[in-house]
């Protein structure tokens, strides 16, 4: 029988695959499950959720302030609420996808999959992020405000 037949015997994939899938399988099961329980019970409603540390103490929005109100409209599928909730928290959601694929992708193929993000991707996240955390509390960056 032909190997490329409809008809032949496929072989189970190898353990070694398996070994190599448990892991990201893993994180995407905790972050399904995270995303399912914000997309269940909504940030919007008072008493749910805890208020931001900083917000409480300064009045200041932190990077992250938004972000279960902007994960709950992603989850729903209304992403210019989600953007204008925290727009950074949609591009980690959406670069943790990429970076996530990729694993998978390379794991399958028997890659090695561990990569160090160098200094200057450190500092260039770190730099956005206080970039976005500064604009979103001046007056003129009222629109990047939860």
């Amino acid at each position: 029988m032909n190997a490329d037949s409809p008809t032949a015997p496929r072989t189970p994939p190898s353990p070694a695959l398996w070994g190599r899938l448990a892991v990201p399988a893993g994180i995407l099961a905790a972050v399904a499950g995270a995303f399912a329980y914000v997309g269940a019970v909504d940030p919007n409603e008072p008493g749910h959720y805890p208020v931001c540390p900083l917000y409480r103490l300064t009045g200041l929005y932190c990077p992250g302030c938004g972000g279960l109100r902007s994960a709950h409209a992603f989850v729903h599928g209304d992403l210019l609420t989600a953007l204008r909730d925290n727009a950074a928290g949609v591009a980690a959601y959406l670069g943790f996808a990429v970076l996530w694929t990729v694993w998978v992708v390379r794991a399958v193929r028997g890659r090695p999959v561990r990569r160090e993000p160098g200094r200057a991707q450190m500092w260039s996240i770190g730099a956005l992020l206080l970039v976005f955390t500064v604009v979103r509390n001046l007056p003129f960056g009222g629109w990047l405000h939860p």
